[in-house]
């Protein structure tokens, strides 16, 4: 009679953690979704959308909803934790949706101001005399344009929040973690 043995290491804890496998799936969907938005848009191919903030949908509001409702599933509403993981979520969305959208707001009005006002050089011999060169008062690079797609609309971050939920419960109520899919496909023993 042979029996085998599953290890019960963090790795397997980490596959068994089906809240965070199915959060992070409808982040990476959400994120795919921002490269179909893209080509459907603005009719081009873009891959680095995949890699940049901002834009439809928001993926991290689809993270922090996703684990939100995954916790609420498994945990029940009622637990303190999903509490927490409500209130970290609705600190992301507004964060998304006010501070960093407000960033890339002023980001693009300053991109917008004439070249002109951006000096990179240092004032002339004559005009002051030229103490040595510390890192203040060394040539400056050349600017570089801000980034402007920092954060999201209020629609780009329901979007998101409506995905994360959406993927995380369909696949915790449907599939389970990564851990019982690898076991029901027969990749690893049974426990």
């Amino acid at each position: 009679m042979s029996t085998s043995f599953v290890p019960d290491g963090p790795l397997l804890q980490l596959l068994d953690n089906g809240v965070l496998a199915w959060a992070l799936i409808a982040c990476g969907l959400a994120q795919l979704g921002k490269l179909l938005v893209e080509l459907v848009e603005h009719g081009r191919w873009r891959p680095a959308v995949l890699f940049e903030t901002g834009g439809m949908p928001s993926s991290h509001s689809a993270l922090v909803t996703g684990a939100c409702a995954g916790i609420g599933w498994e945990l029940g509403v009622d637990d303190p934790l999903f509490a927490f993981a409500c209130t970290i979520a609705f600190i992301v969305m507004y964060d998304a949706s006010g501070v960093r959208r407000a960033a890339g707001l002023q980001a693009a009005r300053l991109n917008g101001l004439p070249d002109s006002l951006w000096t990179t050089e240092l004032p002339s011999e004559e005009s002051q005399p030229t103490p040595p060169l510390s890192p203040s008062t060394a040539p400056l690079a050349p600017l570089l344009p801000l980034k402007e797609s920092l954060g999201h609309t209020r629609g780009e971050v329901l979007a998101g929040s409506l995905i994360g939920p959406a993927i995380a419960l369909m696949g915790l109520a449907l599939a389970g973690s990564p851990l019982q899919i690898a076991q029901g496909l027969g990749w690893l023993p049974l426990a």
